[in-house]
């Protein structure tokens, strides 16, 4: 039977568009289908738009390597296609003595994972640069920045097009089936009618839906399980004065979260999140309660004392989709193809949360490798 499209992208995120793009460019027949009216609604477009460095994660993860080279990726490409984007570097902060340690161990696993411009600063150093930081030490990582993710994603289109790739937008993928060695059947629901099309290579970037998406598709391999979703919203809140800050400033992380940050948009407006609130369900509900907003300020004020009564603003929510549930240990991106499930021209891609967006670039040379 005659193929009528040769790879089929399931979801317009930021990933999805930026596979999408890299397959199309190197002769793919592509077809990217999203459940939505436009690219990005979902993850891609509820998060802290910030380019990562590559500093928190273990040595040799996915999620470092596709971090560090997403991120030089990245900038190349915001410059070749005018996306907007600040480098305007983090403080890393240590708000007491004890936390001087864990300010090392970061600094250690970083370079390990080849991020080589790092300054460790002194707390009267760090104030130069933002006079109303308090902490005991600080570490600048130049490399850092933000972006306009929308700007990204239309790039990644514009990218996808150009090479003849398509979009179809408002229609669900709601089965996939191995037809034979070399074809899937997809079947796709838009305004009510079922139709299906035939493919050579599916992909599964589908973020938050992703791991539905995976379970339509029978594996080879009998011991092999798609994994999970364990959604967890974030709240942000915004500062509804002018922010003093010209850098990003984080603090110690937790386990499972880089903690209650400072980040700028592209105006230079400061919001602060996200927290971390695991729910069973996609609820995009913004809970803003006194007891929420105290924690938010208690953890600003650690590292800005001068936060005003009252300067906080509910913004939005973003949900990761993560892949491990509550309590367990951070798990590494999960990039699936043959290999793990036994199904050659089926790749999965599984808790891309953070740093997903800087590394979107990386993650599409990692997936067209093993499609090709």
């Amino acid at each position: 039977m005659e193929l009528e499209i040769e790879t089929i992208v399931v979801g317009a995120g930021a990933v999805g568009l930026a596979i999408a793009a890299e397959l199309a460019n190197l002769g793919h027949d592509v077809l990217v289908i999203e459940r939505y009216g436009a690219f990005g609604t979902e993850t891609s477009s509820r998060n802290s738009e910030v380019i990562h460095a590559g500093l928190y994660y273990p040595q040799g993860s996915l999620r470092a390597k596709l971090c560090v080279e997403g991120r030089k990726r990245l900038y190349a490409f915001a410059e070749d296609y005018h996306v907007p984007v600040n480098r305007c570097g983090k403080l890393l902060v240590a708000t007491n003595e004890a936390e001087i340690d864990q300010l090392a161990i970061i600094e250690g696993k970083a370079i390990r994972n080849g991020v080589d411009d790092l300054q460790r600063l002194t707390a009267e150093e760090a104030r130069r640069l933002e006079p109303q930081i308090r902490c005991v030490a600080a570490t600048l990582s130049p490399s850092t920045g933000i972006m306009d993710s929308h700007r990204l994603m239309a790039a990644f289109e514009t990218r996808l097009l150009e090479a003849g790739g398509q979009i179809v937008f408002n229609s669900e993928v709601t089965g996939i089936a191995a037809v034979s060695k070399g074809e899937f059947r997809v079947s796709i629901t838009s305004g009510g009618e079922v139709t299906s099309l035939t493919c050579a290579n599916v992909v599964n970037a589908a973020g938050l839906g992703a791991s539905k998406i995976g379970r339509m598709l029978a594996a080879a391999k009998p011991d092999y399980a798609v994994p999970g979703l364990y959604p967890a919203k974030g709240h942000y809140f915004a500062l509804q004065s002018r922010s003093p800050f010209k850098h990003l400033v984080y603090p110690m992380p937790s386990p499972d979260a880089l903690g209650i940050h400072l980040t700028l948009d592209m105006s230079g407006a400061a919001k602060f999140g996200p927290d971390i609130h695991w729910q069973d369900d996609i609820d995009y509900t913004f809970v803003d309660t006194d007891a929420r907003r105290e924690v938010f300020a208690r953890e600003i004020r650690r590292y800005w004392p001068a936060l005003p009564e009252g300067a906080l603003i509910p913004a939005y929510t973003g949900i990761r989709p993560k892949i491990y549930p509550q309590g367990a240990a951070p798990a590494d991106f999960a990039i699936h193809g043959e290999q793990e499930h036994g199904v050659r021209g089926f790749i999965g891609l599984y808790g891309i949360e953070s740093p997903g967006l800087t590394a979107s670039l990386a993650i599409a040379g990692y997936v067209a490798a093993l499609l090709n």
